[in-house]
């Protein structure tokens, strides 16, 4: 068992445990000596690293993604906290466990899971409301999407995730259908659920979040395209072009060919449920991000996932926007 955390660790004192290698870069200092800049994680958070003397010796023996059991110190660097290793070796993934370092939900994925399903029986279409049914009625798949996380890294990136990012989507999708009537809400609710649901397959989580083969080789559109093709053969009578426009919710709602949509979208309801899984995606980062800001910190580091530093606007306009509304990270406390 895992006894020393990441909010365990404290400037000035010794540094050794187990860690999940987030990322690795090797890198020269201003006298040209190479050193090994690393993000290191468990369940609690993550923190900065760095390997400043026989750099040469460690970068062999790990990679990204890897375990590492290091020895060294906690210390203060420019307001945040970061660990100098001194010594460390790569852990081979059977030997730790899971539950130290994948982060979990702090919801209850069965209420998600009965959450879902009610907002899903309202579904007025037969087709739909039978397609949708039947995917949450196979019992290999409920178990999963109340498991899996929505992404490795970028957002909702723990067990439980991807639940709560689908949730949150069809809530998003009635407000979002009331404010535009023209909108079809069942569209929108049948891309909520089905729009990542190849991850269940595409990613697994144990000992750490890490892609799968068949999500190494197929990805999530892909696989989630096979799984509804399958759930709509099965269903007599499925409009021809109740399909098209379903697997079209699927392939587009990336947004745009360079970041994976096989096709943009290209109807309203396509359009609409992009922005709202963009939406959705980029506010759980930001909540990630200012939920590891130390206190008393203006800024987080540089967010690779959303290509830029953070603040809490709260925080700059002080205890005078208290009363006006609760800030990202209390929102998520409901």
């Amino acid at each position: 068992m895992k006894r020393l955390f990441v909010t365990d660790l404290a400037a000035g004192k010794p540094a050794n445990s187990c860690f999940l290698v987030v990322a690795k870069d090797r890198r020269l200092t201003q006298k040209q000596s190479p050193y090994l800049a690393l993000v290191l994680a468990d369940r609690t958070g993550k923190i900065n690293a760095r390997v400043w003397d026989n750099a040469d010796q460690f970068d062999p023996l790990f990679q990204a993604g890897d375990f590492i059991e290091v020895s060294g110190q906690a210390e203060g660097y420019q307001g945040r906290l970061q660990l100098k290793v001194q010594n460390l070796r790569r852990v081979a993934s059977s030997d730790v466990e899971a539950g130290d370092f994948v982060r979990q939900s702090e919801k209850d994925p069965e209420a998600l899971f009965a959450e879902l399903v009610a907002i899903l029986s309202e579904v007025r279409n037969p087709h739909l409301r039978r397609l949708l049914a039947s995917v949450l009625e196979e019992r290999e798949i409920a178990e999963k999407l109340k498991r899996a996380p929505a992404a490795k890294l970028m957002h909702h990136a723990y067990v439980g995730g991807l639940i709560e990012h689908i949730v949150s989507l069809c809530r998003l999708s009635q407000r979002v259908a009331e404010h535009y009537p023209e909108l079809d809400l069942d569209l929108l609710l049948t891309a909520s659920l089905l729009h990542d649901l190849g991850k269940i397959d595409e990613l697994k989580v144990e000992p750490a979040i890490e892609y799968s083969t068949e999500g190494r080789l197929l990805g999530h559109i892909v696989l989630e395209l096979e799984l509804v093709n399958r759930k709509i053969d099965a269903i007599e009578g499925f409009p021809a072009a109740l399909r098209r426009v379903v697997q079209h919710l699927i392939v587009s709602h990336h947004g745009q060919r360079e970041f994976g949509s096989p096709e943009v979208p290209k109807f309203a309801e396509a359009i609409a449920f992009h922005f709202l899984d963009d939406l959705d995606s980029k506010l759980e980062a930001v909540r990630s991000a200012l939920g590891e800001l130390p206190p008393g910190e203006g800024w987080t580091s540089w967010n690779r996932a959303l290509d830029r530093q953070l603040t809490d606007a709260k925080r700059l306009l002080g205890s005078a926007a208290g009363a006006q509304a609760p800030s990202l990270l209390d929102e998520k406390k409901r």
